[in-house]
């Protein structure tokens, strides 16, 4: 017995030394110091050395695209980066192709700042901001969406978007987070209301942003967002609309759905809306009105696991189901597809079979 517990104190004690061995590592062989940061060779940052380059640019007021939080999954995060970050990680190669790793593109959320940098980013990128915004509303959409209105604060002049985009809702620590989280949600609300934003978020198991929104947000509470990001919009032409969503992908068709119906345009427009209960369906009320007020509309929900006792008597099946009935070989359309990647990546093949050319096809992945 004496044995193992001199066994037990000796492994305690090594364990204890190399977690002192980390400390003092991280507190001093890993502290890179200050590091500039050269932007599109005009805008010299000064950051400090040693956190990821999406955060750095997030310290001084340059927001990077990311859905993800800054985790590696999205791919958003993309930057060309000339001098400064190293060799290309392994977390990175999964989302790089070789021209890209050629051309210096690298994952900001991956690469840490240890030197200095210069780096390009879109010019646009410049344009985006913080907004500081008050929880107006929140609403139980479905037994897993929730609908938050958000007031915005500041700026004063308010946020200006265009339909189909997104934001970056940021919350503060709680128990499943040490700290502050952000995630990236399409805008739902119209973009003539420059005061407001609606976002639908769906509650995903062990996902902080979305069980903090479910859990503990509240009526009242301040929250920051920024952006707006992404080429998610209306492209401008004469041909057909086709709006392609499931789940909260719903969320930035209805901004575009707005957006059409203040801009009176006339293109014949269709809206194919998968999920798989009734009790699944949401802003039902806005999209039968819309039927009738948006000259050349159509919105066709379809449910994957109704049964006899939903007494549903509408579409049965996923929404590719409804490309292959109601979609004409070769029909010229701009198609609009926005939600999880293999209903998107299953929408978008059944199109090319369709003759639909990828070109015409715009889409937005929920990662």
């Amino acid at each position: 017995m004496k044995e193992i517990f001199i066994g037990l104190l000796a492994i305690a004690s090594i364990s204890a030394a190399l977690a002192l061995i980390i400390e003092l590592a991280g507190a001093y062989i890993a502290n890179y110091g200050e590091k500039h940061i050269l932007v599109n060779n005009k805008k010299d940052l000064v950051v400090e050395g040693g956190n990821p380059l999406l955060f750095s640019l997030m310290s001084k007021n340059i927001f990077i695209p990311s859905a993800c939080g800054g985790k590696g999954t999205c791919t958003y995060c993309k930057v060309k980066i000339h001098e400064g970050a190293g060799p290309v990680l392994p977390t990175e190669t999964p989302y790089l192709d070789k021209d890209e790793m050629k051309d210096n593109i690298r994952l900001s959320c991956q690469v840490k700042v240890k030197e200095d940098m210069k780096i390009e980013i879109p010019e646009d990128l410049f344009l985006i901001r913080e907004f500081r915004s008050v929880v107006e509303k929140t609403e139980d959409l479905t037994p897993t969406n929730k609908g938050i209105t958000l007031r915005i604060t500041s700026p004063e002049d308010g946020i200006l978007f265009k339909p189909g985009q997104y934001v970056q809702l940021q919350v503060p620590p709680f128990k499943l987070s040490k700290t502050s989280e952000f995630r990236a949600y399409s805008i739902a609300s119209n973009a003539d209301d420059t005061t407001h934003v609606q976002l639908v978020i769906t509650k995903v198991e062990n996902g902080i942003v979305s069980t903090y929104v479910h859990d503990y947000l509240k009526e009242g509470d301040e929250v920051t967002i920024r952006g707006p990001f992404g080429d998610f919009f209306l492209r401008d032409s004469q041909r057909d609309i086709l709006f392609i969503a499931t789940g909260s992908g719903l969320a930035p068709v209805m901004s575009m759905l707005y957006q059409i119906e203040g801009e009176e345009i006339k293109r014949k427009t269709t809206l194919f809306f998968g999920d798989r209960k009734p009790h699944d369906l949401y802003f039902q009320d806005q999209l039968i009105y819309w039927q009738k007020s948006i000259v050349n509309f159509t919105f066709i929900p379809t449910l994957s696991r109704a049964v006899e006792e939903d007494s549903w008597n509408g579409e049965k099946g996923r929404v590719t189901t409804l490309i292959h009935k109601h979609i004409p070989d070769n029909t010229p359309l701009d198609v609009y597809i926005c939600g999880a990647p293999p209903m998107v990546e299953s929408c978008a093949k059944v199109l090319r079979q369709k003759g639909i050319p990828a070109s015409n096809v715009f889409y937005d992945k929920f990662e």
